[in-house]
């Protein structure tokens, strides 16, 4: 065996956490469980380990007879004395017994229940270590690379996995640079071990950046609600107060916006949005897109589909970069989100009403009755010559306005009626 095993044991124990009498143990059984492939029929067969200087005898029982008829079970008289100078014919005394190739099995043994203790040292330490560290964000140092693009994260007693959907497309790293990430959990792996896995592509990420940086967080007078993000570019984080005196943007933001720089430098440079929570799913979208205001809205429930109508020029940026905000939008609202232009919706209107307006179609030309709009806006239409529903489906916004003195907001709402009437009967 080699005499540098104590140096090992010293390791293990003091690198690894792995007691040196549990390997000596595990080295001993598995000698043993050795011994007993190569030395067949031998009695109370018996191993002594020497430490320090590595040598391994084998010793094993054997009954003292004048004439050897089975070597496995008997020695010469006067071989048996040269280990038991009184020992009498007839008795069972111990002798060595140490295969010649025995020094090597030994090694190969030692070495493969070192390899196996220590997965399964390493196993328990990170089960024992990190399994209740969930989320927490922990720093290491870039080890090497694996399969490609995972990254073998060095975090001192163990090595992490940060994979590759593990973090922002956009980052590279080299051997030897500081990684910080979120432990996002710990798994079993196929060769009896464990394996902490990390990730800062996760929300989690985010969030516990936030925690870090905002104290109202850990005191829960502020509560993360959600979190959207595409790593590497944009995040939305939306946040409720449990104090009325304290705005939750205004603290995760900070003082001259330095918390939320922070956050934002440690994900190079990832845009980070804070939004007020609301129950309300198309007031949180509102809230999302502030300043930009949603001029037109309709709702799909069977399909989750939400269609919103914006100004031209607000277009570009509710949508985003490759829509990738009207993405993370439709997320925080859990439905797919639909944006038009409002050239785009009017000119559909346009259409709309004109096909309604050509129909044949009875109640276009029965008095206006309209069940949505205020009785006096009715009445004013009707003064104005806009009595039926095909009239005001033929005149101009403009020429409504004019002659029947009513907003324009109101004259939306005259139509909206007309034409969800007209797709009814449709």
């Amino acid at each position: 065996m080699n005499k540098d095993l104590l140096a090992v044991l010293d390791y293990l124990d003091r690198e690894k956490g792995i007691k040196r009498n549990i390997v000596l143990q595990a080295i001993e059984d598995a000698l043993y469980a050795a011994a007993g492939k190569s030395i067949k029929g031998v009695q109370d067969v018996r191993i002594d380990v020497d430490y320090q200087s590595g040598k391994i005898e084998v010793y094993g029982k054997k009954t003292v007879v004048e004439k050897v008829k089975v070597k496995e079970l008997e020695i010469f008289v006067e071989e048996a004395q040269d280990y038991h100078p009184e020992c009498e014919l007839g008795d069972l005394v111990e002798v060595p017994i140490t295969p010649k190739d025995f020094g090597r099995i030994a090694a190969q043994t030692a070495r493969q229940v070192i390899s196996q203790k220590l997965r399964g040292a390493e196993r328990d330490v990170i089960y024992e270590e990190y399994r209740h560290r969930i989320h927490e964000i922990v720093s290491g140092t870039v080890k090497h690379f694996v399969r490609g693009s995972d990254i073998i994260i060095d975090l001192g007693k163990v090595d992490a996995l940060l994979p590759m959907r593990g973090y922002p497309k956009i980052e590279r790293y080299q051997i030897g640079e500081k990684v910080t990430a979120v432990i996002l959990e710990v798994v079993d792996t196929e060769n009896g071990g464990a394996e902490v896995i990390l990730s800062r592509s996760d929300p989690e990420f985010a969030r516990q950046l936030f925690i870090q940086e905002v104290p109202e967080l850990s005191e829960g007078v502020i509560e993360i609600k959600n979190i959207v993000r595409e790593a590497g570019y944009r995040a939305k984080i939306v946040v409720s107060s449990t104090d009325p005196r304290v705005d939750p943007v205004g603290a995760c933001v900070g003082m001259r916006g330095n918390r939320v720089k922070n956050i934002v430098r440690e994900l190079n440079n990832e845009k980070i949005d804070i939004i007020p929570a609301s129950d309300d799913p198309i007031e949180l979208l509102q809230n999302a897109l502030n300043p930009i205001e949603i001029k037109k809205i309709s709702i799909n429930e069977q399909d989750r589909i939400v269609t919103i109508v914006v100004e031209d020029e607000d277009f570009p940026t509710v949508i985003g970069k490759r829509g990738m905000n009207a993405r993370l939008n439709g997320r925080l609202i859990e439905a797919e989100l639909e944006v038009k232009r409002m050239s785009e919706y009017r000119k559909f209107l346009s259409i709309q009403q004109l096909e309604l307006s050509e129909s044949d179609d009875p109640s276009m030309d029965e008095p206006l009755q309209l069940e949505t709009v205020n009785k006096l806006v009715q009445d004013n239409l009707i003064e104005a010559g806009f009595d039926t529903k095909r009239k005001i489906l033929l005149a101009t916004p403009e020429e409504i306005v004019k002659g029947a003195s009513i907003s324009e907001l109101l004259i939306d709402q005259v139509l909206q009626e007309i034409r969800q009437k007209g797709v009814d009967l449709g």
